[in-house]
């Protein structure tokens, strides 16, 4: 499946499929700029969700919503419904902890997602892939349709394409993966900014130099951002979106006089390799510099894992890092952020499964054309 999905991933795709994130990258102001009039406190979770909702039901899916805007739209509801699941739920455990056991709960039909959102998403799929094979036109490019080309390509061998199962799961896969994921590293990445107002001073001036008079960032230029790739990078390092990562040893290997014997499961603490002080000096410090030019080819690669590495790293990479930069240079180039007394100071962080706030990050939202003038 993996070789199948890689073409949908390139930079070419990216590129294509970059105004429709764009257009939310504008949805995603709108809606910021609303709450900042408000002159409350924002609860960054909540904004950048519904960006992270749009921008995978848009890119999945083919499906135009605002769902900050609109939160009874059904599908929505139904994503959301996915997402509302418990680290400790004790199916989940058995599957985690009793593997031989997945067989029998397919077989008695038990899941632990919630069978109305499944079936509505399914119907969905089936309704939008139906309904582009008899249209005409040129249909837009999203990773829907990447996935329903890839079914009729005369290149794909027919016993290794996406079946309609498969394609539907895979478009429920990239909700998992992308949401969570990029709403709590923009949180994060939000939250250093407002405790760290020279950082976020330097970033919006190379995004005022980059992108002058608020001009809507483009793919290429908005690739070549140092500062605000250092930012990202050191954001990452601090807050990886993962506490570990597993891996099957394919071999038996001796390392340092341990002896890993094929088929072992081997754990690599991402989030303790990222603050270990022997690899990273003053590690609790947020410094974008560790990330410079002169500085990013000195770190090893496999002491910096966000991501994961080799073959088997995050097949999506490429289009997050995208997708967050996107909402960085969006909401800085029109908002200026800042603590205020909601927001917890230090953050203190919950690492069951996936890593994020204890308490939801709330910051105070200031429109730029309020501080230029000093208002």
């Amino acid at each position: 499946i993996r070789t199948l999905l890689s073409p949908a991933f390139t930079s070419g795709k990216l590129k294509e499929m970059f105004p429709i994130i764009g257009k939310y990258g504008d949805v995603l102001v709108r809606n910021l700029r609303k709450e900042a009039e408000k002159g409350k406190s924002v609860n960054m979770k909540e904004v950048f969700g519904a960006y992270s909702m749009d921008v995978i039901t848009s890119t999945s899916f083919g499906v135009n919503i605002d769902s900050l805007g609109n939160p009874q739209d059904p599908f929505v509801e139904n994503a959301k419904k996915l997402l509302r699941f418990d680290i400790l739920n004790p199916f989940l455990l058995s599957v985690v902890l009793f593997p031989f056991l997945v067989p029998i709960f397919e077989v008695l039909n038990i899941t632990m997602f919630p069978k109305s959102a499944v079936n509505f998403l399914a119907k969905s799929v089936k309704r939008i892939k139906e309904s582009r094979l008899k249209d005409n036109q040129k249909p837009r490019v999203d990773f829907l349709q990447l996935m329903i080309n890839s079914q009729n390509s005369k290149e794909t061998d027919n016993h290794k394409a996406l079946s309609d199962q498969e394609l539907m799961a895979q478009s429920v896969i990239f909700i998992f993966a992308g949401y969570e994921t990029t709403s709590n590293t923009l949180s994060f990445l939000l939250y250093i900014l407002a405790t760290h107002p020279d950082v976020q001073q330097k970033l919006q001036e190379e995004i005022d130099v980059t992108f002058p008079n608020k001009a809507p960032p483009t793919y290429d230029v908005l690739a070549q951002m140092e500062y605000l790739d250092m930012v990202v990078n050191e954001t990452l390092r601090m807050f990886p979106i993962t506490v570990r990562l597993d891996r099957l040893c394919k071999k038996d290997v001796k390392i340092h006089g341990v002896s890993i014997p094929k088929g072992t499961t081997v754990t690599v603490p991402i989030s303790v390799l990222h603050r270990d002080p022997q690899l990273w000096p003053e590690p609790e410090e947020f410094r974008p510099e560790r990330f410079s030019k002169k500085n990013k080819d000195t770190i090893s690669p496999y002491v910096y894992l966000p991501f994961g590495t080799g073959p088997r790293n995050c097949i999506g990479m490429r289009f997050a890092i995208m997708n967050m930069k996107l909402a960085v240079v969006r909401v800085l180039q029109n908002f200026s952020f800042k603590s205020c007394k909601e927001t917890q100071i230090p953050l203190k962080i919950n690492s069951q499964g996936l890593i994020r706030p204890e308490k939801p990050i709330f910051l105070k939202v200031v429109l730029r054309d309020e501080t230029i003038s000093g208002a």
